[in-house]
C-alpha cells in the first residue's frame, strides 16, 4: 500500500480519501477501503460514519482483500462513482463504491459497494459500524427481514448484503468474511430514509444494482452536457464534478465542504465546520458554472442566493437550505491526529463581511449577462443592497478571512466598490431601479480613494491587507479579476509580484503575512495567482503556474482547502468547492486570453 492509505494513529492522510455523493450529502472513501465520513440525511446531518474525526468511537464502514493488498483506484470515467482495484498474491478484484441516485426523486439515501472479483480467487472482508449522535455510544443492531437495522434514539440505517457471505452481528458492528473466484460477485448497502415517513428502506439487489447503473449513466450525462475543451480538461471536468457532487439539489447552494473539523495544522484548533454555503464564494461559484455551459445549476443557485441573502444586513453563508440559523457547538470526540475542537456549526456567521456585498452583485450581474431575467423582488432587493453598502462600507469589519480584529480590510473595500459599480450596471441597463444610482455613484469613487490614499503601501509597493498597514494579503488578488479600477495600472502587477515574494512557497501561496507559521498554504490562493496573471496579460507565467498546481491534486484530481509546501500533505476541509471554483475559473480565463 502506498503512504495514503497507510494510518497514523488510527488517521489516513486527508489526501488519502476520495468523495462520492448524490447531491443531498457525501461519503469519504479511504484509499484502504473503508467509508470513514458520512452525514445524515444531508451534507450538515450527524454523522453515522465519523472515523475520520475519532480513530476509536468513530463509525466505518470498510471492505477489504484480507491479505496485503497493491491498491489502484480512480472514478469511472466522466463520473462520482469510484472504482478502486485490489490485486492480492492469489487474485484481483474491483470494488465499485456509490451514492446512488434514483430516476424517480426518493428520501433514501443509500450508499452501495459492488465487488467484482476479476481474477483468481480473493477473500475479502466486509464490516459496517454506525454509530449516530456523533459517535456517543454503539447502534444497537436487530436482524429484520434478512437485512440487519441498526438504530439509536428515532435514527436507523439498513444494511443489506448479496452473495457477500453472513452477515454476523457483535460490538456494535454487522460483518462477513467470503472468498469470490474470478467471475464472482457481490452488493452490499447502508440505507437511510427518514423513519417519520414509514417504512425502513429495505431493497433488492437488482434494484439496487439498478441505480447504480443509473448513478454511472446519470453523471456521464451531466458531464457530456458541459462546454469546456480547453487547456487542464480533465482537472476543470474533475472539478467540476467535484462542484456538482456538493451542490445541495432540493435548493441549488453550494456546500463549501462536506467535511467539519479537519484541520488548517495538524493538531491545531483551527478546525472549522464548513458544511454550510458562503457568499464570499458565490461569485465564484455563479463563474464557473456558466462558463461550464451549467445554465439549470447556475438558475437554481441564483434562487438559493435570492431565498438566503434577499435583504441587508448579510451573514457571511447561510444553511444549504437558505436557512440562517447556525450556532456552534463542540463535541466531544477526539479530532483528526488530535486536532481539537470539533465543532458542529460555525459561530463566525454573526461576523460583518462588508466583502459579501461585491460576491453577491458580482453573482447576479455574471447571471443577468448571461442573458437571464432578474425577477421583480430580487431586483428590488438589489437596489436596497446596493443603498445599504453606501452606509456600510465605511465600517470595519471581519474581512475575507473571518479574522478576530476589525479593522479596514482592503479586500473587503474592494469589493464594496464592485457592489456599487455592478448596481449601477444594472440600473443602466433597467434590470433594477436605478432610483439611488447617483448616490452609488458618488459612494463608489469617495470608496476608491480611500483604496487608493489609505491601503497602498509605496514602501512594499503593494495593496496591503487593511489600510494604514504594511501587512499583505493573497486576498487582494481578487481586485484583479472583479476589475477594480487602480488609480495606476501597474499597481496590480506591481501588488501580484509582492504578495508572490513574501506569500509564495513554490507555487503555493499562504493567506497572508505570517501564516506560514501557523496553517498550510491556501490552494485557492494559489489559483488566484494565475487567475490574476492572466488578467494581467502574463500568460506565460500563468500558465506555467497552473501546470505546477495542478498535479498537486490527490490521485483522484481532488483538492483540500490547503497544503503542506514542505511535504505536500493537504491540509483543512475535503474535498474543497473554493480550490475547484478557483481552479476553474484560472483554467477558463487563460484558455479565453489564449
Amino acid at each position: 500500500m502506498s503512504s495514503s492509505t497507510e494510518r497514523t494513529g488510527g488517521f489516513l492522510p486527508i489526501e488519502g480519501y476520495a468523495a462520492i455523493g448524490d447531491r443531498h450529502t457525501a461519503a469519504l472513501v479511504g484509499g484502504d477501503g473503508s467509508v470513514d465520513w458520512l452525514c445524515l440525511p444531508s451534507f450538515d446531518g450527524n454523522f453515522v460514519l465519523g472515523r475520520l474525526l475519532d480513530a476509536d468511537r468513530g463509525g466505518f464502514f470498510t471492505l477489504a482483500p484480507v491479505l496485503a493488498a497493491a491498491v489502484e483506484r480512480r472514478y469511472l470515467p466522466s463520473t462520482n462513482v469510484l472504482e478502486t482495484t485490489w490485486t492480492t498474491a492469489t487474485g484481483r478484484m474491483r470494488v465499485t463504491d456509490a451514492l446512488t441516485l434514483a430516476e424517480e426523486p426518493r428520501e433514501v439515501r443509500e450508499l452501495l459497494r459492488r465487488v467484482e472479483a476479476v481474477e483468481g480467487e480473493v477473500e475479502l472482508e466486509w464490516r459496517v459500524e454506525p454509530r449516530f449522535a456523533h459517535t456517543e455510544r454503539p447502534s444497537r443492531l436487530d436482524r429484520r427481514d434478512g437485512a440487519v437495522v441498526a438504530r439509536h434514539d428515532g435514527d436507523a440505517v439498513v444494511v443489506q448484503s448479496w452473495d457477500l457471505g453472513e452477515p454476523e452481528i457483535g460490538d456494535g458492528a454487522v460483518s462477513a468474511r467470503v472468498t469470490l473466484s474470478a467471475g464472482g460477485s457481490g452488493v452490499v448497502v447502508l440505507s437511510a430514509a427518514p423513519i417519520a415517513r414509514g417504512a425502513l428502506p429495505f431493497t433488492t439487489r437488482d434494484a439496487a444494482e439498478g441505480r447504480l447503473a443509473h448513478t454511472e449513466r446519470w453523471w456521464r450525462g451531466w458531464t457530456q452536457a458541459r462546454s469546456y475543451d480547453g487547456p487542464w480538461r480533465e482537472a476543470v471536468l474533475r472539478s467540476g464534478l467535484a462542484l456538482a457532487l456538493l451542490s445541495f439539489a432540493p435548493s441549488g447552494a453550494v456546500a463549501a465542504a462536506p467535511t467539519t473539523g479537519l484541520p488548517e495544522a495538524i493538531g491545531g484548533p483551527r478546525n472549522w465546520d464548513y458544511r454550510f454555503s458562503w457568499l464570499r464564494d458565490s461569485s465564484f461559484a455563479m463563474d464557473a458554472l456558466l462558463r461550464l455551459g451549467d445554465a439549470d445549476a447556475a438558475h437554481a443557485f441564483l434562487g438559493w442566493l435570492e431565498r438566503a441573502a434577499g435583504s441587508p444586513p448579510l451573514q457571511p453563508f447561510y444553511r444549504l437550505d437558505g436557512s440562517s440559523d447556525i450556532g456552534q457547538t463542540e463535541l466531544d470526540i477526539s479530532g483528526y491526529r488530535g486536532s481539537r475542537p470539533v465543532r458542529a456549526g460555525n459561530g463566525a456567521v454573526s461576523q460583518r463581511q462588508l466583502g459579501n456585498y461585491g460576491d453577491l452583485l458580482q453573482a447576479v450581474t455574471l447571471y443577468a449577462d448571461d442573458g437571464h431575467d432578474l425577477g421583480e423582488d430580487l431586483a428590488a432587493g438589489l437596489a436596497r443592497i446596493a443603498d445599504h453598502v453606501c452606509d456600510a462600507w465605511p465600517e470595519r469589519d471581519s474581512g475575507l478571512w473571518e479574522l478576530g480584529a476589525h479593522r479596514h480590510y482592503t479586500t473587503s473595500k474592494m469589493l464594496c466598490w464592485v457592489a456599487l459599480d455592478r448596481a449601477g450596471k444594472l440600473a443602466r441597463e433597467r434590470k433594477i431601479p436605478g432610483e439611488g444610482a447617483d448616490r452609488w455613484a458618488e459612494s463608489g469613487e469617495r470608496l476608491r480613494s480611500f483604496v487608493e490614499e489609505r491601503c497602498w503601501s509605496e514602501e512594499r509597493g503593494s495593496y496591503t491587507q487593511a489600510a494604514d498597514g504594511e501587512e499583505l494579503d493573497a486576498g487582494v488578488l481578487l481586485g484583479v479579476f472583479f476589475d477594480y479600477p487602480p488609480i495606476d495600472d501597474d499597481r496590480f502587477d506591481q501588488t501580484i509580484d509582492a504578495v508572490r515574494g513574501e506569500l509564495g512557497r513554490g507555487p503555493l501561496l499562504y493567506r497572508y503575512s505570517g501564516m506560514d507559521r501557523r496553517e498550510g498554504a491556501f490552494l485557492a490562493c494559489s489559483f488566484w495567482l494565475a487567475h490574476a496573471l492572466a488578467r494581467r496579460g502574463r500568460l506565460a507565467e500563468a500558465e506555467r503556474l497552473m501546470d505546477e498546481l495542478v498535479p498537486l491534486a490527490n490521485d483522484v484530481g481532488l483538492f483540500s482547502e490547503e497544503m503542506d509546501p514542505a511535504t505536500g500533505a493537504m491540509l483543512g476541509n475535503f474535498p474543497q468547492a473554493l480550490t475547484h471554483l478557483a481552479l476553474v475559473n484560472a483554467a477558463v480565463t487563460i484558455a479565453e486570453r489564449r
